[in-house]
């Protein structure tokens, strides 16, 4: 299935890699002052979403490596596993 487009601009890229977001994508998207966005980077391309609209799943696995991450990446970890 197709998406409509319905708009497209061009934004510029400052030396801080930030880009100021078109009004009507911002008021399609429901981004807000202060509006967490999701990042989905492709192979291809590169989606903004509000961060509401990524999947539960995404989010439970997202905060499941950050935790996990505390306990697992470690120099006695890294020792153990290097000959495997």
């Amino acid at each position: 299935m197709q998406e409509e487009i319905k708009e497209i601009r061009v934004a510029t890229i400052t030396e801080k890699g930030q880009i100021c977001i078109p009004n009507i994508a911002r008021t399609i998207a429901g981004f807000r002052k202060g509006s967490k966005v999701s990042i989905i980077v492709y192979k291809d391309k590169v989606e903004l979403k509000p961060l509401r609209q990524v999947s539960d799943a995404i989010m439970a696995m997202r905060a499941s490596e950050n935790t996990l991450a505390k306990n697992w990446l470690s120099k006695e970890d890294e020792e153990t596993w290097k000959d495997l």
